[in-house]
């Protein structure tokens, strides 16, 4: 006798999880406003981070975590992708955040062609690819700043320094161990450290370093492609496959939370002190100009080609396990979804 197949049933959700790095995010801002949960209340979804909950923080690296929304760098997503993570790819940000190449004030180096035999700070590798953000963000930072002069790795020497203890940072330092390197730097053990965002300048504050060269200066966007530029918003496949209104909605929250930004700059500052575990000094230097109006995530072929950059990098230096192909990562219909669903509520 022939039995016929049960169809299966579509998992239950009974919590919604989001991750994002101390960066300005859309989804951060979102749940910070409160509007993640006013969204899902009805579903009765509660809505958490796994920053809240540490027992849940590998996922936030490995993506398997079927409820997850992950906003965050690009170096663990593509890495988890790489390895075989079921994820699948709804959105990308860029957002400039104070890329510069840290020196002694005494160093000389003020461009590029500066760094020209000097000793570059390289974070050793984490205890995973994904784990080795730091390293992966460093190498690229220097491949930007030394392609402006003509430079590669051969003219610099790239000195390995031991990744910083965070359990270890005061409370005053928030995230500024992050930045491995900058005590050596210090120290005049280094003359060059690549760091990013609002923590940094806190410790370049802290130790009395300055900015040697200022990546976010220069014009063409390419130098700086890095673990945030682009920043990619994924989701697990089967939160797709069960639950895609779901997910719709999650992105016309976050699209709402860039159009808050965009004209709330003092109120979204506020946040960022909180996101960023910054002062409001290194808050106003990381994030300048217009950057508060270019939140909003979408998936457009040049941040799709941005992203295939980054991804040939960490590919090319070991930070994948293998290829793949970025197309095949991206699920467009979400976001549009998003939008649409956005005018029909604002109709």
């Amino acid at each position: 006798m022939t039995l016929a197949a049960v169809p299966s049933t579509p998992a239950a959700l009974d919590q919604i999880w989001f991750t994002r790095c101390p960066v300005p995010t859309a989804s951060g801002i979102a749940y910070k406003l409160g509007w993640l949960s006013e969204e899902f209340a009805a579903d009765g979804l509660p809505v958490s981070t796994l920053q809240e909950a540490r027992q849940l923080g590998h996922h936030h690296y490995d993506h398997e975590l079927p409820g997850l929304f992950r906003e965050g760098g690009n170096v663990p997503a593509l890495a988890a992708r790489a390895s075989g993570a079921p994820s699948r790819l709804i959105g990308l940000t860029w957002i400039e955040e104070w890329q510069t190449i840290l020196v002694r004030p005494d160093s000389g180096i003020r461009q590029p062609q500066d760094l020209k035999g000097k000793r570059l700070a390289l974070p050793a590798w984490g205890d995973s690819r994904p784990g080795s953000i730091a390293r992966a963000m460093s190498l690229h930072g220097y491949k930007g700043a030394l392609s402006l002069a003509g430079l590669g790795f051969d003219d610099v020497e790239l000195v390995e320094v031991a990744l910083q203890d965070q359990q270890a940072a005061s409370a005053n330092e928030g995230l500024q161990r992050l930045w491995s390197g900058l005590d050596y730097l210090a120290r005049g053990e280094v003359d060059a450290v690549y760091v990013k965002g609002a923590s940094a300048a806190d410790a370049a504050r802290r130790l009395g370093l300055v900015v040697g060269i200022d990546l976010d200066l220069i014009a063409a966007p390419r130098y700086r492609i890095n673990n945030g530029t682009p920043r990619p918003i994924t989701v697990h496949q089967s939160l797709l496959d069960n639950h895609f209104e779901l997910v719709v909605r999650f992105l016309a929250q976050t699209l709402n939370a860039a159009e808050w930004a965009a004209n709330n700059r003092a109120g979204l500052n506020a946040i960022l002190e909180e996101e960023t575990r910054a002062g409001s000094a290194g808050v106003d230097e990381a994030y300048r100009g217009d950057f508060h109006t270019t939140l909003a995530p979408d998936l457009s072929a040049q941040r799709l080609d941005d992203l295939g950059v980054q991804k040939d990098f960490l590919y090319l230096h070991g930070f994948l396990e293998r290829d793949f192909a970025i197309a095949d990562w991206v699920d467009a219909r979400p976001l549009q979804a998003a939008h649409d669903l956005l005018a029909k509520r604002r109709a």
